[in-house]
């Protein structure tokens, strides 16, 4: 090997100076960006708790708990009864409410109160909430550690179908203005309340119509909070203190139809690989769920981890706040869990297939479903030109039909976080919940407060309810329940947020 000249020596020695330098000015450009982010939560002094008798509240969600008021999706009168028995109860428990608010009935069960202002031209402020409750998933029943209907408080909690989703904001609500009522206190602007009674199955009987009825009579909503986020504790990783996440905007919903067509035949003469519909079927839903549409973190996403970022530790801080550099590493971090991967893209879940119905018979057909919960930016016709695309790759269009099938919905409007209403709202989370950091957030999750769309640019989805990961299992699931601590502390928030709200007019 022939000696090194001095000149390559040199050459050398300046490229390793060179690479030196540059990792220096990039290690100290990380860390000027990661010092120069500094935190973003309002400093809000808390708030002395004020006085709620826990045990009398808990007691009157127990009962509303224990009415099955079990929505349908094609039976507009099922449990009938409950509901307006649940509507009797109401009036019952909260007496000054019903004597100072007027209370309407629309389509139905749907319940619209109106708690009319000093000031009849101001924008009017709209709390939401559902009567309406998911049913037991057959055969679980027995895993209840207390019958779900039984409305039992026991160790601390208000079990029971319900009493989280969404009776427990419900009559939170309630608590809150008949506690405001008693004190004296009037609210310089209209507040409604309203409260659909078929949110699990769309609330296109309850919260449209309820909307559609205000917006015939002009109204206007400054600010519009429905059910949504929480104030999740241990859940986001990096961060050792809980965040309320504020729910800025909703994803859509939107279902595909695949339809596969072949030649029927008898098992034991089959077809060339590939070419038979449930081949054809199975080959363009693998497609479907190895190519999603891409992922990035942008938009509210990219707005949360932005707020959060800076409360966080180690290298989590770091790299969240140098994503010019670190983006992909943690993109590829957040797709890995199901949570996050759902907050940066329009995701593909296959939830329906049929095809066949005998063991030695080749079906002429093979149906699927695709369903996407559309992230905002995305849209339904984006959505079947990605699907059409897809599947045209791997299967004969000759032989293969897409189509979207009823009842889908572009994603939310996204509600501005640098609004006096965001801010109201943050403000009262943070009185509420001094411990938490607040952020706003995506809801993946779909509610009935996009029915209020042309009614007001500023509508939130968050709930005043601690939850740590064992808790989110509860959700729709067994063992529901609610801490009779955390529904005081939810009263708490709404009666706060009402007198603060009137300030934002």
């Amino acid at each position: 090997m022939p000696p090194i000249s001095k000149e390559t020596t040199r050459m050398l020695k300046r490229i390793f100076q060179f690479i030196v330098l540059a990792l220096l000015v990039l290690v100290a450009a990380v860390a000027i960006n990661t010092w120069r982010k500094g935190s973003r939560q309002l400093q809000v002094a808390p708030l002395a708790p004020v006085a709620i008798d826990e045990a009398a509240a808990a007691e009157r969600l127990a009962q509303a708990v224990r009415l099955k008021t079990v929505s349908s999706a094609t039976d507009a009168t099922l449990n009938q009864d409950q509901f307006e028995a649940l509507h009797a109860l109401l009036q019952k428990q909260f007496p000054k409410l019903h004597a100072t608010l007027q209370r309407e009935t629309v389509n139905g069960l749907s319940l619209l109160y109106t708690w009319p202002g000093k000031d009849p031209k101001a924008k009017a402020i709209l709390l939401m909430a559902h009567q309406d409750v998911v049913p037991i998933a057959p055969g679980t029943e027995g895993d209840w550690q207390e019958p779900p209907f039984a409305g039992v408080v026991k160790d601390g909690y208000i079990w029971g179908r319900g009493s989280w989703d969404d009776k427990g904001n419900l009559l939170s609500q309630m608590e809150a203005v008949e506690n405001l009522i008693a004190s004296g206190w009037q609210p310089p602007r209209t507040i409604y309340l309203a409260y659909g009674a078929d949110e699990e199955v769309s609330g296109h009987r309850g919260a449209a119509k309820i909307a559609e009825l205000l917006k015939s009579r002009g109204v206007q909503l400054d600010f519009v909070l429905d059910e949504g986020l929480l104030v999740l504790d241990g859940v986001m990783p990096g961060l050792k203190k809980p965040a309320a996440l504020i729910g800025v905007a909703e994803k859509g919903y939107m279902s595909v139809a695949l339809e596969a067509s072949a030649t029927p035949g008898h098992s034991s003469m089959p077809p060339k690989a590939g070419t038979s519909a449930i081949a054809m079927m199975a080959a363009a839903l693998n497609a479907l769920e190895n190519h999603q549409m891409p992922a990035a973190i942008r938009g509210v996403a990219g707005e949360m981890f932005d707020v959060l970022a800076p409360e966080m530790g180690g290298f989590s801080r770091v790299a969240l706040s140098n994503l010019w550099l670190f983006g992909p590493i943690v993109q590829k971090q957040l797709e890995s869990a199901d949570s996050t991967n759902a907050m940066l893209r329009t995701t593909t879940a296959l939830t329906i297939v049929n095809a066949g119905n005998k063991d030695n018979v080749l079906p002429g057909r093979a149906d699927a479903t695709v369903n996407f919960r559309i992230l905002p930016g995305d849209t339904r016709d984006g959505v079947m030109q990605h699907v059409s695309s897809v599947v045209g790759q791997v299967a004969p269009p000759e032989h293969f039909k897409v189509s979207m099938l009823p009842g889908a919905k572009e994603a939310s409007k996204v509600a501005p976080t640098g609004s006096a209403q965001y801010r109201v709202l943050n403000q009262t989370i943070r009185e509420i919940f001094p411990d938490a950091l607040v952020a706003p957030g995506l809801m993946v999750a779909a509610t009935d407060s996009v029915h209020y769309e042309p009614l007001s640019d500023h509508i939130f989805k968050f709930s005043a309810v601690r939850a740590n990961s064992e808790d989110l299992k509860r959700f729709h699931g067994t063992n529901e329940r609610l801490s009779v601590k955390g529904y005081a502390d939810a009263i708490r928030f709404y009666q706060r947020l009402i007198t603060q709200l009137q300030a934002t007019g």
